[in-house]
């Protein structure tokens, strides 16, 4: 016991704290929200990598593949969608092949974590299919299979998807709750503090193997709305599918992912490691989400969007959604009239149980996490 009170004494000296990494730029955040008091204590040796921007800023490439998914069946084409991702990755970086474009992100003495979506499964989640490109692409640029980890944080989630019938053997899959609110697949000593309603556990703690065993991230999330959030995108699936106790956000209506999700998503080392960001959008939902609460809610973008910008790529998403909405005659997701507010399943569009905050999009640019002004993103568009 006496061993173990040192040892946390020690590691409690290395930990380096600071509040919201990029406090300076939030001067140009609106004056009337009301935003809580974050305490980050993260690794000191973490804490010291430079906050980097994105390789490519305000860069993003869309590829759209009609074949990908038959939409009467619900079944995606596994060979289509390769093609689009090494199409895609082909352009994102100016490479003359697909093995030449992973390079510029993956070596192979890297130990790869793929943060994949789940929380829509079976309906709608990162789809083994693409997920199952991926691992090869990394495997070929010389990755060993035991090397490359596919992650998610809970389980029970991640065994609907059933992700090893798509991969090669010995990638591993992982995830930080075996069972709901365990605590051991979470890093101790990296953390975000806030009080958000007075809840008991104010810590949320990231995805143990983030520090301890990754160094590089790719991220695969779905492309779909929200009810707290307004979209789920990049930087909702890497900060909330990377950290605990996050869901303590948002509750009676009231949503306070607006800074919480940026706020994650700075958190080092999960920031600077997480090189590139692969966003499924070969299914969708327009209302509802993250599950699908009706299947008149899902369509079929047909679509993959890769970029190294997520702030530039979800500003995209939530342009797609919000056209979408305005076609199905919708609210617009930045509507925060009471008049929508109703608790519930969103079975009826005109209703949605919280004012949802696409503004955590904005708020994430002003950290510094990328590009938000429309005026600098340019989405490059292929189709297959």
């Amino acid at each position: 016991m006496d061993n173990v009170v040192r040892e946390a004494v020690i590691l409690d000296r290395r930990t380096f704290l600071f509040t919201a990494a990029a406090s300076p730029l939030l001067a140009n955040v609106p004056s009337s929200r009301s935003i809580p008091q974050y305490k980050i204590v993260t690794r000191d040796a973490f804490a010291k990598v430079a906050f980097s921007t994105p390789r490519y800023p305000g860069q993003a490439v869309r590829v759209e593949g009609q074949r990908a998914i038959n939409e009467q069946t619900n079944t995606i084409d596994g060979a289509v969608v390769r093609s689009m991702l090494s199409r895609g990755m082909c352009e994102l970086t100016g490479a003359g092949n697909a093995r030449e474009a992973w390079s510029n992100f993956i070596s192979a003495s890297d130990v790869v974590g793929i943060k994949v979506n789940c929380s829509g499964a079976p309906e709608i989640n990162s789809s083994p299919e693409l997920v199952g490109a991926i691992v090869d692409s990394v495997l070929a640029v010389g990755v060993p299979a035991h090397n490359v980890y596919i992650y998610d944080r809970f389980e029970n989630q991640m065994q609907i998807v059933k992700y090893s019938d798509s991969v090669a053997k010995g990638v591993r899959l992982a995830t930080a709750e075996h069972s709901r609110d365990s605590i051991l697949g979470y890093d101790p000593f990296t953390y975000v503090e806030v009080d958000f309603f007075g809840e008991d556990d104010t810590r949320s703690n990231l995805f143990r193997l983030i520090p301890e065993r990754f160094t590089k991230i790719i991220n695969v999330p779905t492309m779909k709305e929200h009810r707290a959030a307004g979209v789920t995108g990049c930087l909702k699936n890497i900060a909330y599918g990377s950290f605990s106790n996050v869901a303590r956000s948002h509750r009676y209506e009231v949503s306070n992912t607006y800074s919480f999700i940026g706020t994650l998503a700075s958190v080092e080392p999960l920031h600077s490691r997480t090189v590139l960001n692969v966003m499924d959008g070969l299914r969708s939902l327009w209302q509802g989400g993250p599950f699908l609460q009706s299947k008149s809610f899902l369509f079929f973008p047909k679509r993959i969007v890769l970029g190294t910008d997520p702030v530039a790529m979800d500003h995209l998403l939530i342009e797609m959604i919000e056209s979408k909405r305005e076609s199905e005659g919708a609210p617009s997701l930045f509507d925060r009239s009471e008049a929508h507010i109703r608790r519930g399943p969103e079975l009826d569009p005109q209703y949605n149980s919280f004012v949802r905050e696409p503004g955590h999009v904005e708020y994430a640019g002003h950290l510094g996490l990328g590009v938000y002004d429309r005026t600098k993103i340019k989405e490059k568009i292929i189709q297959l």
